[in-house]
């Protein structure tokens, strides 16, 4: 007869975690990636097939996003501003990750603080990013 297995520990769930700022840039990482791919990838090719399609449908999709070929509507700029944010996060987390390759930031300590400047220096890079395109105008 087989005897009974004997009992297991489960492996932690996400519920027993304490989350943290890594936990969250982590997550980030992987959503401002796929976000851009797909988000991205959509509007490029969006953009072109208008570009393709002509005059009309080059000036409808002009019409969504700006104002006459001017300033960004609001859709305009939840895209633009939410791409950048996504770019911009995404960029300074692979630097953490890059150093976390060397070996380095693995304390608990300076884990939590590479983690908090990535998202203070995203927000501030994509604050002053759209700041230097606005003043242009």
């Amino acid at each position: 007869m087989a005897s009974p297995r004997p009992a297991r520990p489960l492996s932690p769930h996400l519920s027993i975690w304490k989350w943290g700022p890594h936990m969250l840039v982590s997550i980030l990482h992987r959503v401002t990636g796929d976000g851009m791919a797909l988000v991205g990838s959509l509007l490029f090719v969006w953009w072109i097939a208008a570009v393709a399609g002509g005059k009309e449908s080059y000036g409808w999709f002009l019409k969504l996003f700006t104002l006459d070929g001017g300033p960004l509507t609001p859709l305009g700029y939840l895209f633009g501003i939410g791409l950048t944010f996504a770019f911009f996060q995404h960029m300074m987390s692979g630097i953490r990750h890059l150093m976390l390759d060397t070996g380095a930031g693995y304390e608990l300590r300076s884990n939590k603080l590479f983690a908090q400047a990535t998202l203070a220096l995203s927000i501030i890079l994509t604050m002053a990013y759209w700041a230097y395109l606005l003043a242009g105008k």
